[in-house]
């Protein structure tokens, strides 16, 4: 029973040590806005750390292609404005944070 817990202790250090998080936090789903966040980002193609600019011209790229002029739908270009108005959201919060 010792060696039980004895690796399961290890395994859960080199959890933390390897990817930075404990094995029971994998366990918790993400809040909602991290949901959106990680959604908005994968519909305009962008990374995590994308800047305000990168995330402007990724969007600009999006709309030209799916205007409802060229053979778009008005949803889906909706769709795209409300994911670029989220990450510029969030950019420039964290722009305030890093200056404090």
């Amino acid at each position: 029973m010792i060696k039980f817990v004895a690796i399961v202790l290890l395994v859960a250090l080199a959890c933390r040590w390897i990817f930075g998080r404990w094995p029971w936090d994998y366990l918790r789903a993400p809040d909602s806005r991290a949901r959106e966040r990680i959604r908005a980002e994968r519909m305009l193609g962008v990374s995590h750390s994308a800047s305000a600019d990168d995330i402007r011209e990724a969007h600009r790229r999006m709309a030209a292609s799916l205007h409802p002029d060229r053979g778009g739908s008005d949803a889906r270009l909706a769709e795209i404005n409300a994911a670029r108005d989220l990450l510029l959201q969030d950019t420039s919060h964290q722009g305030q944070t890093d200056r404090l």
